[in-house]
C-alpha cells in the first residue's frame, strides 16, 4: 500500500503506556512516508505525551469519559477530522468497539489496521495482531509490515520534552537542593492492577538502602497514587523527594529524565522512563515482560512467574488463584540489580 504523499489518521484511544509503545509505530511509518499529513487521535488526558513528536502533524484528542463518550461524541470527533481535510489512510491501532467505530465512521479512502469483528466488513485492509510473538511494539509496528513496509528500524520510545517541561522539572529539583553532582534514583510504586504492586514496605526499605548512602531518592505517580506513597514514607529512616500528583505527563517526562535509574512497577510511568533513557528495574507479573516489558531499555526484569503460558491473560492467570504475586522478588535481589544498573550507567 503505498503511504506516501497522503493524509493519514492514526486512531488509537488507549492507555498511557500502550499510547507510549506506539511511539516507535509512528517513527517507522514517518520513515516510510515522509511526505504524508500525520495525524494522530489519541485520549485528551494523554495529548502531553504526544504534544512534540515529530513524527505526527496533528493531534485530535477525544474526551472518552466526557463529551465524547457517545456516537454522537465520535461523531464529532469524525467532523472534526473531517474539518482537517478529508483523509486518503485511516490506520486502527486497537480492536476495541469505540476506536473501530471512530475508525470506520472518519469514512477514508481506506481504512486498514485492526478492528473490532462487527467492523471488519468495513475494513479496505485487516490486519491481524500478533499476541504470541511480538513485543506490544513491534506488534503495532507489524501493522505497518503488513501494509508493505520493510525498513522497521526505530529509537525505541520517545516522549518530547519542552523546554518550558524541562524548567519546571529543574526547578522543582533546586527546591530540594539536587545538584548535578547528586544521583537520583526514582521509585514508581503504583499500578492500576493490585496484583502487579510489589509490597509498600520493600519500596520503603529499599528507598532507604540508597538514601542512607547519600542517593538522592524521588517517589513519582500520579493522583491515585498519592496514599500508596504516602504509606510508604510514614516508614521510612530516610527522607525523600515526593513528586507524586505535582506533574502532568509533560513535565512528569522532565522530571524522569534527571533519574540515574528508576525502580518500577509494571505501568504506564515506567515505559515514561523508557522514553526518557532512564535505566530500568522492572518488577514484573503476572503479565508476561516478553510482550509488555521495557522495550529496547538498559533494563533488568525481576519477574515472580517462573513460566507464561502463550494465550493466557494476565487476568486470567490471576482468576486462577495461584499466582503467589510479586513478594516472591526479594528486597535483596532489587538492591543487586540496581547497584548493577547505577555502576554501569
Amino acid at each position: 500500500m503505498e503511504l506516501d504523499h497522503k493524509r493519514i489518521v492514526v486512531t488509537f484511544l488507549m492507555h498511557l503506556g500502550d499510547v507510549i509503545l506506539t511511539t516507535p509505530f509512528l517513527e517507522v511509518l514517518r520513515r516510510a512516508a515522509p511526505h504524508s499529513h500525520i495525524t494522530y487521535v489519541m485520549d485528551e488526558k494523554l495529548q502531553e505525551v504526544m504534544q512534540y513528536n515529530p513524527n505526527i502533524d496533528a493531534l485530535v484528542t477525544v474526551d472518552k469519559k466526557g463529551r465524547h463518550n457517545s456516537i454522537s461524541g465520535l461523531n464529532e470527533v469524525a467532523k472534526e477530522i473531517n474539518r482537517q481535510g478529508k483523509p486518503d489512510i485511516v490506520i486502527n491501532l486497537h480492536p476495541n468497539e469505540r476506536t473501530s467505530y471512530l475508525a470506520w465512521k472518519i469514512g477514508a479512502k481506506v481504512t486498514t489496521g485492526m478492528s473490532h469483528f462487527l467492523f471488519r466488513p468495513f475494513m479496505t485492509k485487516y490486519t491481524r495482531l500478533d499476541r504470541k510473538t511480538l513485543h506490544a511494539a513491534d506488534m503495532y509496528i507489524n501493522v505497518l509490515e503488513q501494509l508493505g513496509v520493510s525498513n522497521t528500524m526505530n529509537h525505541g520510545l520517545t516522549i518530547e520534552t519542552s523546554e518550558a517541561w524541562d524548567n519546571q522539572a529543574h526547578d522543582f529539583y533546586e527546591t530540594y537542593d539536587v545538584t548535578r553532582d547528586d544521583i537520583v534514583i526514582g521509585f514508581n510504586i503504583g499500578s492500576a492492577v493490585p496484583e502487579k504492586r510489589w509490597p509498600r514496605e520493600r519500596f520503603a526499605h529499599v528507598a532507604d538502602y540508597f538514601g542512607h548512602q547519600g542517593y538522592k531518592t524521588v517517589f513519582f505517580g500520579g493522583p491515585m497514587d498519592q496514599d500508596m506513597v504516602n504509606d510508604v514514607v510514614q516508614v521510612m529512616e530516610t527522607e525523600p523527594i515526593i513528586t507524586t500528583g505535582k506533574f502532568s505527563l509533560g513535565p512528569l517526562a522532565s522530571a524522569m529524565k534527571r533519574c540515574q535509574l528508576m525502580i518500577t512497577n509494571d505501568s504506564g510511568p515506567m515505559h515514561v522512563a523508557i522514553s526518557q533513557h532512564v535505566p530500568i528495574v522492572a518488577l514484573y507479573g503476572p503479565s508476561n515482560p516478553f510482550f509488555y516489558g521495557p522495550y529496547r531499555a538498559n533494563a533488568i526484569v525481576l519477574e515472580s512467574m517462573d513460566k507464561y503460558e502463550v494465550g493466557k491473560s494476565m487476568k486470567q492467570v490471576i482468576r486462577e488463584g495461584k499466582y503467589k504475586g510479586l513478594q516472591v522478588i526479594s528486597e535483596e535481589a532489587v538492591i543487586d540489580a540496581a547497584e548493577q544498573l547505577i555502576i554501569t550507567k
